[in-house]
This record gives C-alpha cells, sequence and structure tokens, in this order.
C-alpha cells in the first residue's frame, strides 16, 4: 500500500489534515533529491529528433521531450544521446554516416554551449560535470550497424566518445539477432558480434541488451566478463510475450552478471494495453484496407477516426514504477534504474512523464512507496555509473596485463 495513504487510514475523507501536507511535503523532498544528486537517464534520442528537425535545445523548444530549461527543472545531469541507426541502413554505408552525423550535431551542442553542456567519456566525468553546474552528454550507440563489421570502427566510435553499443535494433545485423525479428539468422550472436563483445570488454565499452533476441541476450551473459546494460528496457512480467521486455529469468541473469536494468517509459513498454493497442488497430486497418482500397481517401483517414473512437490507453506513473519495484523486489536495489526513451517513443509517454521535466514526479512516486532517498540515489544514476566504473576498470586491467 503506498504509505502516503496508509499515514492517512483512519482519518475522516476531506478534513484529513495529512492529505495536502503530505503530499507537499513529497513533492518538495522530490524536488531537492532531484536537484541534490546526479539523474542519469540511460536513452534518450534527441539526436535522431534533430536530425528530422533541427532545434536549438540551448534554449527552450515548442516541442520534442528534452530541451535545457526542461532538464534543469527536472534536475537532469547525465542524458545518454543516443546515437541511433535505423535498420533500413543495415548493411550500408550510410551508416557509417549517419552514425556520425548525429555524434556531430551532440559535439555543436557541447561547443555552442560550454556553460551548459560538456562531452562525457567517462563515469568520472559525470561527477565533475555535475560539480561544475554542466549537464553532461555521454553517448550510446543504438544499432549496432555501423560498426559494419570492422574493429577499427569499433575504436572509431569509442575515440568520438560513444561509450556503449546497444548490439542491434528492429532487425537481426550482422552482431546479433533482434527481438523483433523473427528471421533468427544468427540463433544469437554472429561470429563477429562475439568477438565484438570481447573487444567492447577490452576497450571499456559497454555492452547495452536491450533490442536483442533472448537467445542472443544469453550468450552476452556467458562471454562477458564485463556487467552489462540493458539501458531502456521495461519487464515482461507486465507485457506477457513481449521480447523485446526480459522476464524474470533474464533479469536474475543480469543481475548476476552485476549488470543494471533502466526501465524504459514508454507506455508500449510497460502497460500491456498500449502494448497491444497498435496491434488491435493494425488488424481493423488491414479489414477497412480489404474494404476499401489501401491508399484510398477512406484508409487515409483511418487512423485519425481510430483514434478518436478508441484513444491510445496511456500508461501512467504508477504504471513505471510498478516495474521499479517489482525488478527490485526480484533481484534488489543494486540493478534498476532509468532509461526513459525520450524522444524516442513518440506520443506514447505516461502521464505524469511526459518530458525530462517530469524526474521529481518519479521520485515522489518512488517516496510515496516508501523507497530511502540512498536508494533512490542508486536507481537515478549510483547503478549505473557503478556498472560504467567496473566496465572501465575491467578494461584498465586488460590494458595493463598487456603493456
Amino acid at each position: 500500500m503506498n504509505k502516503a495513504i496508509a499515514a492517512c487510514l483512519g482519518v475522516i475523507i476531506g478534513v484529513s489534515p495529512c492529505s495536502f501536507a503530505d503530499t507537499n511535503e513529497t513533492n518538495a523532498k522530490a524536488r531537492a533529491i532531484a536537484q541534490n544528486y546526479i539523474i542519469l537517464d540511460a536513452h534518450i534520442d534527441l539526436p535522431f529528433r534533430l536530425t528530422q528537425k533541427w532545434q536549438d535545445v540551448t534554449k527552450a523548444t515548442p516541442d520534442g521531450d528534452f530541451d535545457y530549461p526542461r532538464a534543469i527543472q527536472g534536475g537532469l545531469n547525465a542524458p545518454f544521446m543516443a546515437i541511433y541507426t535505423p535498420a533500413t541502413l543495415d548493411g550500408k554505408p550510410q551508416a557509417f554516416t549517419h552514425a556520425n552525423k548525429m555524434i556531430d550535431s551532440v559535439l555543436a551542442i557541447a561547443s555552442t554551449a560550454p556553460k551548459k553542456f560538456a562531452v562525457a567519456t567517462s563515469a568520472q566525468s559525470v561527477l565533475d560535470h555535475f560539480q561544475q553546474g554542466l549537464i553532461s552528454l555521454p553517448m550510446g550507440m543504438e544499432n549496432g550497424s555501423p560498426i559494419a563489421g570492422d574493429m577499427k570502427n569499433l575504436q572509431h566510435f569509442y575515440d568520438r566518445g560513444v561509450r556503449y553499443i546497444t548490439l542491434t535494433h528492429s532487425q537481426s545485423n550482422h552482431i546479433s539477432d533482434s527481438s523483433y525479428d523473427l528471421r533468427r539468422k544468427w540463433q544469437g550472436l554472429s561470429p563477429f558480434g562475439k568477438e565484438l563483445l570481447v573487444a567492447m570488454n577490452n576497450m571499456g565499452m559497454m555492452i547495452d541488451i536491450s533490442h536483442v533476441s533472448e537467445q542472443a541476450f544469453y550468450q552476452v551473459m556467458a562471454l562477458s566478463r564485463a556487467p552489462v546494460i540493458a539501458s531502456h528496457t521495461s519487464l515482461r512480467q507486465f507485457t506477457p510475450g513481449f521480447e523485446r521486455n526480459m522476464d524474470d529469468k533474464m533479469l536474475k541473469a543480469l543481475a548476476k552478471n552485476g549488470g543494471v536494468i533502466q526501465i524504459n517509459f514508454g507506455s508500449s513498454f510497460v502497460s500491456q494495453l498500449a502494448n497491444t493497442w497498435y496491434d488491435l488497430m493494425a488488424v481493423k486497418r488491414n479489414t477497412f484496407d480489404k474494404q476499401y482500397g489501401r491508399g484510398s481517401p477512406q484508409s487515409k483517414s483511418f487512423e485519425r477516426r481510430y483514434r478518436r473512437k478508441s484513444p491510445y490507453p496511456y500508461a501512467t506513473l504508477e504504471t513505471v514504477l510498478d516495474h521499479i519495484d517489482h525488478a527490485v523486489k526480484l533481484v534488489g536495489i543494486n540493478h534498476v534504474g532509468i532509461g526513459s526513451d525520450f524522444d524516442g517513443v513518440g506520443d506514447s509517454l505516461p502521464e505524469g512523464l511526459k518530458d525530462v521535466s517530469a524526474y521529481p514526479n518519479l521520485i515522489a512516486g518512488l517516496l510515496n512507496r516508501g523507497y530511502t532517498e540512498q536508494e533512490i540515489e542508486k536507481i537515478l544514476s549510483g547503478n549505473f555509473l557503478r556498472v560504467w566504473r567496473e566496465v572501465e576498470n575491467i578494461a584498465e586491467q586488460n590494458n595493463t596485463k598487456h603493456e
């Protein structure tokens, strides 16, 4: 039971002195925690958003989920910039160029506003930037396609600041099978993918298992000498059959590895109702297309009318908190963090978590569920930074051994 509610039981509804006072006190404490501790969000898709429509995010923007004023309001200190490559570019030279273009955009943000942003390439640099009042911009590559089967490219992207690689995305690539792709080309990882994991461990590049198939996940667990991350993934406990999320057995394996799951906020990731909404719409669209013809005026207006009749069932803040609760109860407080997928899940963010100004809402929810300030700090950044340091230390030990 919500502790704030439990504290008020037995008091006549409508005259409870705790109702508003406790809420105000909790919200004030949540805002203080947001400002006093590092908030590290492991996955924000700002770079791809800017390839679609360039905006100066050092100032307030009229749309999107991230800009500097909202980040300051929410207490966000270290948003991992997702260097996302669409699966349509898999196996094409444009993948390498596309990834570099998005890295350029992150570097441009930092260079044009050096009193607001700085690129972070180590766990320590995030701490240093926090002390300096700067927002860190670490980078993670979403979809390893730009590696293009060449270890020199791995070094290239590391040198440019990338610190984790999500091995694949919506389709299987030359590294790994995807959870979304029914064609399991490699039955897990490719031979090159297995070599890549070793090189990533040796280099100090974090391995991200978001998007990989279940078979690939367990192969990563067997091969990696360093803890791994799930940068923006939620729990299959609440979305049965959705392989993109992790089930309890996988979560336990991740914790045994020392890794951390960063909970995705997207409604379709945390709510079964939202998860199946698009599938139901697709079924009705197919029926509609058969009747009127694909591309007909009626077909083109289908989604608008469908949404009006069957509104998208947004998840809520409480739904996201349920995922955090379940993970913490299953594997402990040291293996859970946040990877919102802001700017990456479109108009599907939960009520109460619509953009980067909303982290205090999440913190207030955690306080209401009985989490201590120290436990919340671990969820906000401590667990991820611990993994990042361990990955760095393992790489340093390897380099020392081979000097």
